[in-house]
């Protein structure tokens, strides 16, 4: 994850783990105090810290060193280390679950990171928290940031083509449950600000979400904050916001069981 060197100095400005998002987490990934969990490709641990505190003992890896460096400086109470998904440094049946937030578009390929992390998984589950191509395209933001936008959803494996990896990996039950933007997120990703259109006009907000920190031209940038602060001013804003409404979720809690426990999907 090189690309996060770039933003991972500034990162924790703007990004947190939401508490809500954190609860979800720990219920979809059935913790317990004495059980081992890993986090793959978890930045600077802001949901590894947060989960942490629900119970288990923890676990982090990252591609970046900046970013474990940035954990490791924030709490020795998870097991920090700058490591490949394709290749974990764990033995097999290691964990009860794992997590990955917001980071499967820069694994470099889908399967061989699921099947590592079906190999150190003992039978718990795998939580993915992700967006998808069709949910990328149905933000609103496209009105005003269409190339960024585009370029983000492009990188972004569709649906199927995680479920596709994830059954390769020998995952055999796998739950979607869609996740909707609330009024009062805490963690400033890309979609954070759905109702909140004036937190991309913040400089700090932009620089800590990878779409416009690494894939919006400096001239589209310009152009949409210029747009979106005349619409946001008139009240516009407010009619595009609710024409991209949609009850397909704006991201994705993904579930998969090592051990199928019911026919989910």
């Amino acid at each position: 994850m090189a690309v996060y060197e770039q933003i991972g100095k500034g990162y924790d400005l703007t990004r947190r783990a939401d508490p809500e998002i954190s609860a979800q987490l720990a219920v979809h990934l059935q913790l317990k105090s004495d059980y081992s969990y890993l986090d793959v490709a978890c930045g600077t641990g802001n949901y590894t810290l947060a989960l942490a505190k629900h119970g288990g003992v923890w676990y982090g890896v990252d591609q970046s060193k900046q970013m474990i460096d940035t954990a490791t400086n924030k709490s020795s109470a998870v097991a920090w280390q700058v490591a490949e998904s394709e290749a974990l440094p764990y033995a097999d049946e290691t964990f009860s679950s794992v997590l990955c937030t917001l980071a499967i578009h820069y694994f470099a390929a889908l399967t061989p990171a699921f099947r590592e992390i079906y190999r150190v998984l003992a039978a718990g589950c795998f939580v993915l928290f992700t967006d998808t191509p069709e949910q990328i395209n149905k933000y609103w933001l496209v009105e005003y940031f269409p190339e960024a936008i585009y370029k983000s959803a492009e990188q972004m494996p569709s649906l199927e083509k995680v479920k596709y990896a994830l059954k390769q990996a020998g995952f055999k039950s796998i739950d979607i449950k869609p996740y909707f933007i609330s009024e009062n997120l805490q963690d400033l990703f890309l979609y954070s600000g759905k109702y909140r259109p004036e937190i991309y006009l913040d400089e700090n907000v932009r620089s800590g979400i990878s779409t416009f920190a690494l894939l919006a031209s400096a001239d589209e940038i310009a152009a949409g904050c210029e747009r979106l602060a005349a619409d946001i001013n008139t009240g516009r804003s407010t009619e595009i916001v609710n024409k991209y409404e949609n009850n397909q979720g704006d991201y994705l809690f993904v579930i998969a069981d090592k051990v199928a426990t019911s026919a989910k999907e």
